[in-house]
C-alpha cells in the first residue's frame, strides 16, 4: 500500500470515528437537558470572550435558564447598562420613566378622590342630611326611592325569616322522631324486663316467696338495730343454699353442692 492510500484510509477512519450530527430539538430528559445547557452555556461564554478579544467587539450576553437562573457576560471595558443604553439609542427605543408613572398615579388618585366626594354628596340626602336645599319634586322622587328600598329590605327579611322557620321546623320534627324512637325503645325494654321477672316468678314461686320473707325479715332486723353503728349481718335463719339457687339456678340439682346447715 502506497503512502497516499494509507493517508486516505486514515482520514476516512477519523471521519467515521468523529461526532455525528445531533437532531436539534428539545431534550425531554430533564437531567440530560440540564447537563447539555451547562456545557453549551460555558462554550457560548468562551466563544463570546474570544470574539470580544480578537475583534475588539463590545458584547453583552444575557441567558436565562429554564429554572429562571440568570447568566450574563459583558466584554472588557464595558458594562451591561451602557450596552443596553447604546442598544436602545440605536434602535430608537426608550425605557419608561418612573417619574412619569408617579405623575400618572397622582392624577388618577386625584380623579378618584373627586368622584368619591361627589358620591358622598349624593348619598347625604338618603341619610336625612341637606334636605333644605332640595326642591319638592326631588323630595318626592327621593321618598319613592326610599320606599322602594324599604320594600325590598322587608321582602328580603321575610325570606330569611321563612328560611329560618323552615330550618327550625325540620329540626323540631327530627327531635320528635328521636324522642318517639327513644320512648318506644324504653317501653319495649321495660316490658321485656317485666315479662322476664314474671317468668322467673312463675317457674320458682316457692323460692321467690322465701326470698321476699328473708328480705322482709332482714329489713325488720335492720330497723331494730338502726341506733347502733355496726356492719350489717345476715340473720342465721336465712338458708344460704336458697340464696345460691336464686343467683345460679342451674346449680340446684348439682350433686357436688351440699346444703350448709
Amino acid at each position: 500500500m502506497n503512502p497516499e492510500e494509507e493517508d486516505g484510509g486514515n482520514k476516512r477512519k477519523r471521519r467515521e470515528m468523529g461526532r455525528g450530527k445531533i437532531e436539534i430539538k428539545k431534550i425531554e430528559n430533564k437531567t440530560s437537558r440540564q447537563v447539555t445547557f451547562s456545557k453549551r452555556r460555558n462554550g457560548l461564554i468562551k466563544k463570546t470572550r474570544e470574539l470580544s478579544v480578537l475583534c475588539d467587539a463590545h458584547i453583552g450576553l444575557i441567558v436565562f435558564s429554564a429554572t429562571g437562573k440568570l447568566t450574563q457576560y459583558c466584554s472588557e471595558h464595558s458594562n451591561m447598562p451602557q450596552l443596553i443604553d447604546r442598544y436602545l439609542t440605536k434602535e430608537g427605543l426608550q425605557l419608561p420613566d418612573l417619574n412619569d408613572d408617579r405623575d400618572d398615579l397622582r392624577h388618577e388618585i386625584e380623579i378618584l378622590r373627586r368622584e368619591t366626594c361627589k358620591l358622598e354628596l349624593r348619598l347625604r340626602p338618603y341619610h336625612g342630611h341637606d334636605l333644605a336645599s332640595i326642591p319638592p319634586h326631588e323630595l318626592d322622587g327621593l321618598e319613592q326611592q326610599l320606599e322602594h328600598s324599604v320594600h325590598k329590605v322587608r321582602e328580603r327579611k321575610k325570606e330569611l325569616l321563612q328560611q329560618q322557620l323552615g330550618n327550625l321546623s325540620r329540626k323540631r320534627r327530627m327531635l320528635e322522631d328521636d324522642n318517639n324512637n327513644m320512648y318506644r325503645w324504653l317501653h319495649d325494654e321495660h316490658r321485656t324486663g317485666i315479662e322476664f321477672q314474671q317468668a322467673e316468678i312463675e317457674t320458682k314461686p316457692m323460692e321467690y316467696q322465701q326470698f321476699l320473707e328473708h328480705v322482709q325479715y332482714y329489713n325488720d332486723h335492720q330497723q331494730q338495730q338502726s341506733s347502733v353503728l355496726q356492719l350489717p349481718t345476715l340473720p342465721s335463719e336465712i338458708d344460704l343454699s336458697y340464696h345460691l339457687q336464686l343467683a345460679q339456678p342451674n346449680l340446684q340439682n348439682d350433686p357436688t353442692i351440699t346444703k350448709v346447715d
